[in-house]
């Protein structure tokens, strides 16, 4: 059994395909997009992922917009930004827009797996805490919790 879903997104499409299958080898589920447009388009659909690596220089809606939307529309989602030609300035950006990290190209393969690791444990008890204000009637706690990062 798979222990979370991740999606990846980066244009370069042989290194993301060799990463999603090395990351699949340790049992995580993980999905790939090319390009930012069908990372948002599979998000639409009821199979959304627990974490998405996400890089930021892309053709078309390039990783920051995807951050962007993501953190709005999808706030349970963890992202961390892969990149291979970002600054001190874009760090400070997508740290500032609710990602949960920010690694550069090239990563140790078992870093990035132990930063998924940690995004979705994140995930999980973001949801419990909310799940328990949720238990004691408290709603709007609860939902300001999942959507803290939406106002970003």
């Amino acid at each position: 059994m798979k222990e979370f879903k991740v999606l990846m997104v980066d244009d370069e499409e042989d290194f993301v395909k060799t990463l999603s299958e090395r990351v699949s080898m340790r049992d995580l589920e993980s999905d790939v997009a090319f390009d930012g447009e069908t990372a948002l388009d599979m998000l639409k659909g009821k199979d959304i992922p627990d974490v998405m690596v996400l890089d930021l220089k892309m053709p078309g809606i390039d990783g920051m917009e995807v951050l962007r939307r993501v953190r709005k529309a999808y706030p349970q989602v963890q992202v961390i930004i892969l990149t291979g030609h970002g600054t001190e300035k874009d760090e400070e950006e997508a740290k500032r827009l609710g990602a949960f990290a920010y690694l550069q190209k090239p990563v140790d393969l078992e870093k990035l797996v132990q930063t998924m690791k940690a995004a979705y444990k994140k995930k999980i008890e973001d949801a419990m805490v909310a799940a328990t204000f949720a238990e004691e009637g408290d709603f709007n706690t609860a939902r300001s919790i999942m959507d803290k990062d939406k106002k970003k």
